[in-house]
């Protein structure tokens, strides 16, 4: 085990608290309650974690139209620790085609329970999965052709269930596509799911495919079915199609001439290895620490003792408990420990013109410096050369470390990622701004953590967190992945330097994942690597 790897594990508790097993939460509803006369409630589920006594959004269920009984096809993830009390709760909404997200949503109920209670009053039940360590995936892409026709005065409106036979005989549901509206011959989406969720792992496990005509009053009607095992989808993998007739039972005993109500085809079968952090972090990927200071004029005078700037002679403020507890983390994964430190708001010398993105180089031309430790004493050295000002312009900052990843991008190599440590005691001014170049940098390996200080209104700075619906550039475009996390510093005030870090990185490991999976950029190998490093490519 490499001595980077063994550091980080150590920082990160990834030995003194081991993740037990991975869990997969599955919802469904029965009865909820109609508050409109005129229509049925459109569902959603939002599944959140407590965290510092925070309720925080882990993901969030499809809305599925028109039901009081819903079995939504969205699965939570989840890590289950066996040794920690991890608290769930469960939100309810009715999510019409009016609304704009969860904040415009009619709330219909909660109810909490721990991770060993999984349990529901409001939502009926939860099935709860223990999931084996194959993390692969695979990419189905289904179409249909000469499907019965159920409508009157137009086609039908198709859609297709897949549905895992368990052990027990019970169906789960793993998947439901899109409505096709209006067409006897739908192609569907491809979509991506885990094999774990597909057929725990079992190639031979017998999957039922069920299709439907989806009707807006939530009755849809049944077209027909077929079973087949995923070892025959396999044989969609080498460009051949694979196809099954679709079956209504109930025509099939009553038709004399009956044949089916339909093809199924599956067009493309493909199975994705999905790799982990730390398997780029073992073929030699490098985290490219950056930090960013905010020298605005509501810091308050460095010199005064109530200033978040005061340098105490025995206690450090929030601005260097917080760069010392992410930067230590950060510092474990980059083998050079040169780390950039920018500052903004601030009035430079000589002639104290304020600069878009403030360099430190009142202390040091290189603009880089080795080690957390470096950068805490060129913070300190440099208070008293430079004049608090404004305004608080973050997005300068964003685009600048976006170039650099911008360049690492194109080497379509698993050997830089990089992330934008902000330290900030207010609500930023330039929102559109930041918005349009967080969304570019969406598209690259990069990762942005906002760390509020002070007890200023953050409210508008959790917009860029993605956590209430997903974030778009003020032309519209959202981002392709969230790579935001902000947490407010006073939440940790009286924890320890580790959980500070621990709620802020928690997300970058999937974050650094779910880029090089979604570029196919695979992690070299630790003799790759090592052969690499040996010859200075």
């Amino acid at each position: 085990m490499s001595n980077i790897y063994e550091s980080a594990a150590n920082s990160l508790g990834l030995f003194s608290s081991p993740c037990l097993t991975k869990v997969e939460l599955r919802v469904a509803c029965k009865g909820i309650s109609d508050r409109d006369a005129l229509s049925k409630p459109d569902p959603c589920v939002v599944l959140k974690m407590q965290s510092h006594g925070q309720w925080l959004e882990v993901d969030r269920t499809e809305v599925i139209r028109s039901c009081i009984n819903p079995t939504f096809s969205k699965v939570f993830t989840l890590d289950f620790y066996f040794e920690e009390v991890q608290r769930l709760r469960y939100e309810l909404y009715d999510i019409s085609s009016s609304h704009n997200g969860i904040k415009e949503a009619d709330f219909l109920g909660a109810m909490e329970c721990t991770f060993g209670q999984v349990g529901f009053r409001l939502i009926q039940y939860i099935i709860a999965e223990e999931l084996s360590g194959n993390d692969d995936y695979v990419e189905l892409s289904f179409s249909a052709r000469k499907l019965d026709d159920k409508d009157f005065f137009s086609k039908s409106d198709p859609f297709l269930e897949i549905f895992r036979i368990n052990d027990d005989s019970t169906q789960q549901l793993v998947h439901r596509t899109e409505t096709v509206m209006n067409n006897l011959n739908p192609v569907w989406k491809t979509f991506k799911v885990s094999l774990n969720s597909l057929c725990s792992g079992d190639h031979d496990r017998m999957l039922k495919c069920k299709v439907y005509d989806w009707d807006s009053n939530g009755k849809h009607d049944f077209i027909g079915e077929f079973e087949a095992m995923f070892k025959e989808m396999r044989g969609a993998m080498d460009g051949r199609q694979v196809q099954w007739e679709c079956i209504n039972p109930k025509y099939k005993v009553k038709k004399k001439n009956y044949k089916n109500s339909g093809i199924v085809i599956l067009n493309q079968c493909k199975i994705i290895k999905m790799h982990s952090f730390l398997d780029y972090i073992m073929g030699g990927c490098q985290i490219q620490f950056t930090v960013a200071i905010d020298f605005t004029a509501s810091n308050g005078d460095p010199r005064n003792s109530c200033s978040l700037h005061y340098i105490h002679p025995y206690q450090p403020n929030e601005y260097l408990k917080a760069l010392v507890a992410v930067g230590e983390i950060c510092q474990d994964y980059d083998s050079d420990k040169m780390f950039p430190a920018f500052g903004f708001g601030a009035r430079i010398p000589p002639d104290f013109k304020v600069i878009s993105v403030a360099i430190y180089n009142v202390l040091n031309d290189s603009l880089s410096f080795s080690g957390i430790q470096d950068v805490v004493e060129a913070y300190q050295n440099c208070l008293p050369k430079i004049q608090l000002y404004g305004p608080t312009n973050i997005a300068p900052i964003i685009q600048k470390v976006a170039k650099s990843a911008s360049e690492e991008m194109h080497t379509k190599e698993a050997m830089q990622y990089f992330i934008l440590l902000i330290l900030t005691d207010g609500v930023i001014t330039d929102m559109a701004d930041t918005r349009e170049a967080i969304v570019h940098a969406s598209h690259l390996p990069m990762s942005v953590i906002i760390v509020g200080v002070g007890n200023a209104d953050f409210s508008d700075m959790q917009m860029l967190d993605g956590d209430d619906g997903i974030l778009r550039s003020p032309k519209g475009e959202p981002v392709l992945r969230d790579i935001v996390q902000f947490v407010p510093f006073r939440n940790f005030k009286h924890a320890t330097p580790a959980a500070l870090a621990k709620s802020v990185l928690a997300e970058v490991p999937n974050q650094v994942v779910d880029y090089y999976n979604s570029k196919g950029i695979k992690p070299k190998c630790p003799s790759e690597f090592e052969s690499s490093r040996t010859f200075g490519h």
